[in-house]
């Protein structure tokens, strides 16, 4: 520096700034936004391969088949649907399962609590129970016609302790309850695992307080884990009634085919004969149309009766 000359003042190096004070430099409208980006992958894709679908399927049901392909027609499906006594019996089918879904809810309910209460051998069991949810409906039901045969093992069984033989495939009565009972035993793993993760939710010292309070298993049951485990029961009823009406296809095509005298028809299956074999496709939708509502009605049924009992409890 020559002399004489002022001294060049020296600037302080700029203090770096935290994270958190450059995003709010930013301002909340980028805060806002990130929630939504983040989302919109899996909306896309719900409304594009689950919601448009959907609206597809329910205008394409108020067209016509036939030599009135592509027609409106109004509400002439449904009414023919109405008049369908094989859709009448997939009707009546579905009634029966809706009043035999607390039964489905409530073996793997108690298996988990069984579970959970870590009885003797609950880790054979835990793999035991899981394991027919791996399996392929129509090995479930290639393996359940040999078993459920009128000169099978089960009959073989009944007949050892007087019973008698049951003809579980080939009586009216009797086929919706055989294929609806080996449905629930094939998918009850999953609601089992369901189950075991609400109850790592539940706080064990609830269920000490009932013991030392003298509670039996019951009444820790009716009054601790069934209060504790709402949500997860709503959604176990919600989930096993879906796989109730929309998937027993394959057990109803291997072991039934809809019989004996279409006593076995449920919706889906009426669907796949309209659309597959009849080539009906507009009927067909009509039917898919029904379904849906059935499945949301009835869902929506479950979820306010178990709200409000759990409310009372």
């Amino acid at each position: 520096m020559p002399p004489g000359a002022a001294p060049t003042p020296v600037r302080p190096a700029p203090t770096p700034q935290p994270l958190g004070a450059v995003a709010r430099r930013r301002g909340p409208r980028t805060e806002l936004l990130a929630p939504f980006v983040l989302v919109a992958p899996a909306v896309l894709i719900i409304v594009g391969l689950r919601l448009w679908p959907l609206v597809l399927g329910i205008n394409f049901s108020f067209t016509g088949d036939g030599d009135r392909n592509g027609m409106p027609v109004g509400l002439d499906n449904y009414v023919t649907l109405l008049g369908d006594p094989l859709f009448r019996t997939a009707l009546r089918n579905v009634g029966l399962l809706v009043l035999l879904l607390p039964v489905a809810v409530a073996i793997p309910g108690l298996l988990a609590t069984f579970i959970y209460l870590r009885t003797p051998g609950h880790r054979v069991y835990r793999a035991v129970y899981f394991f027919p949810a791996v399996l392929s409906p129509v090995i479930v039901g290639a393996i359940f016609n040999l078993l459920l045969a009128y000169d099978g093992p089960f009959n073989e069984v009944l007949a050892v302790v007087g019973l008698g033989p049951v003809d579980w495939l080939g009586d009216p009565d009797v086929a919706i309850f055989a294929v609806a009972g080996v449905h629930v035993w094939a998918t009850f793993g999953m609601a089992l695992v369901v189950f075991l993760a609400g109850f790592a939710n539940l706080d064990p010292s609830l269920l000490d307080a009932a013991r030392v309070d003298g509670a039996s298993l019951p009444q820790s049951i009716r009054h601790v884990i069934v209060p504790g485990l709402t949500r997860t029961i709503q959604f176990v009823f919600v989930t096993t009634m879906i796989g109730l009406l929309t998937s027993m296809f394959g057990l109803l095509f291997v072991m039934t085919g809809g019989g004996p005298e279409a006593s076995t028809y449920l919706p889906e299956y009426y669907i796949w004969v309209q659309q597959g074999q009849f080539n009906q496709p507009a009927l067909a939708s009509a039917a898919s149309t029904a379904l849906f509502l059935i499945m949301l009605l009835v869902g929506l049924a479950q979820i306010g009766v178990l709200r409000r009992a759990g409310r009372e409890g």
